[in-house]
């Protein structure tokens, strides 16, 4: 592992890309909570880090935007890659497991799914 920071290595370079030091939160996942909107104080008590590990990785992403979102980019895409990976393996298998009849004892609670699904469906 190489330090990153300056000073105390707060923001270390892994296997997994940037992470937190101390921990296996990438700086990648705290992305996904910024990009989505969330507000600093949620994404700080979602992942259980300190203060001094949320403000330093907080800093780290803004004083290395570009950098950050160009790894955040690259780790987005092979996430799709691999999903559209197993996605595509499966297929077949989902769609036959999709078409198996409810076991006997659970024919109650798959109409009650469906009943569910239709009026959400209706609702949108």
């Amino acid at each position: 592992m190489t330090s990153v920071s300056s000073g105390k290595s707060t923001i270390i370079r892994t296997e997994r890309g940037l992470t937190i030091a101390g921990t296996r939160i990438t700086l990648y996942q705290l992305m996904d909570y910024i990009c989505a909107g969330y507000p600093p104080k949620l994404i700080h008590n979602q992942f259980y880090i300190t203060d001094e590990q949320f403000n330093a990785a907080m800093s780290y992403i803004e004083t290395n935007r570009t950098e950050v979102e160009s790894e955040y980019q690259i780790v987005l895409q092979q996430a799709e890659e691999i999903r559209q990976y197993w996605e595509d393996r499966n297929r077949d298998r989902l769609a036959q497991i999709a078409g198996m009849p409810p076991q006997p004892d659970r024919q109650a609670a798959w109409a009650k799914l469906q009943a569910r699904k239709a009026r959400l469906a209706v609702s949108s």
